[in-house]
């Protein structure tokens, strides 16, 4: 299990990191540009941390493929592309749904309002909001490698 929450730990929380910082100037640039607009700012910041953290999972992804494939000999190629990206929809679809649209806005609307503070807020609404979505998203993400993510031929 150690070596489990290794892995976990070396996939996400480079991609959380990058996430927080987006999510942060997301919704502080949005803040700024449209002052009393809670619910655009909130979006906003969930939708800048989500490039983020998705951008750096399929980077990641594509880099460890394109090693893998170069050590069997085999190309990178679009069909590829289209694999390391249906394997992270099938990783995070039915848990991102809810965060994005639903959880994560709501918590950072409200979370800012009861602490007093717009970046005490947000940071707690993103470390709640993630809580309901790892635990899905790290299920799918162990189904997956053994379908998804094998692409020697």
């Amino acid at each position: 299990m150690k070596a489990k929450v290794g892995e976990w730990l070396r996939r996400y929380l480079p991609a959380e990191g990058l996430s927080v910082v987006a999510t942060l100037g997301g919704a502080g640039l949005a803040w700024h540009l449209a002052p009393g607009r809670e619910v655009q700012a909130a979006l906003a910041g969930t939708w800048a941390g989500n490039v983020a953290y998705f951008g750096w999972l399929l980077l990641q992804d594509v880099r460890q493929t394109r090693r893998q494939l170069h050590r069997c000999g085999q190309r990178y190629t679009r069909r590829t592309f289209g694999q390391n990206v249906r394997a992270l929809v099938v990783e995070f679809g039915p848990a991102e749904v809810l965060d994005s649209l639903l959880i994560r806005p709501a918590l950072m609307v409200w979370l800012p309002r009861l602490l007093g503070s717009r970046s005490g807020g947000i940071v707690a609404a993103k470390l709640l909001a993630d809580v309901t979505f790892y635990v899905p998203a790290i299920v799918s993400y162990e189904l997956s490698k053994k379908r998804l993510r094998r692409f020697e031929e």
